[in-house]
């Protein structure tokens, strides 16, 4: 039998999803536009909820970009939905739900090096602190200190948000 420990519940991620579009509006005041781009698939989900959250409390205008990648092989598989050349000069947060190792997140980062961006920060809804990479999330949810054999779900179903360990 499989045990699932809820460690945040709808409620709770709303509310980590307001306190984080805050820090991304307080890190971007002086911004007319900010890019939130998320890594598929739960990044993008949390990607349009911070969209959402931020566009709410503040007068910046959040363009949404979609980031794609083969996790496994992250090597010359990212591809974003928007041209990259739009995104210059621009305050730019890539976004996504865990960060276990790093390798995502990393070369996420590197994909988006070849920018010249007016800021880049990071936001997980979910920090696990198993990097093997120097990546580090500048928003996040939660930090969570687990063991490597632990999963961490993140579940975005209509009206029932969960983060749970597996």
């Amino acid at each position: 039998m499989e045990v699932t420990n809820t460690i945040l519940n709808h409620k709770e991620i709303a509310h980590k999803l307001r306190r984080m579009a805050f820090q991304i509006y307080e890190t971007n005041v002086n911004e007319k536009e900010v890019v939130i781009a998320g890594i598929m698939d739960n990044g993008y989900v949390l990607a349009k909820k911070l969209k959402s959250e931020v566009e709410k409390i503040s007068p910046i205008k959040v363009t949404l970009c979609e980031v794609s990648m083969n996790k496994k092989a992250p090597i010359g598989s990212i591809s974003c939905s928007k041209k990259l050349a739009d995104l210059e000069n621009k305050s730019l947060v890539l976004v996504d739900d865990v960060l276990n190792s790093g390798t995502t997140l990393i070369y996420g980062v590197k994909y988006f090096l070849e920018v010249p961006l007016k800021q880049f920060k990071t936001a997980v809804l979910v920090d696990r602190s198993h990097k093997k990479y120097p990546v580090k999330a500048d928003f996040k949810g939660i930090s969570l200190s687990t063991s490597l054999n632990v999963n961490v779900v993140v579940s975005f179903e209509r009206n029932n948000f969960s983060v749970s360990l597996k």
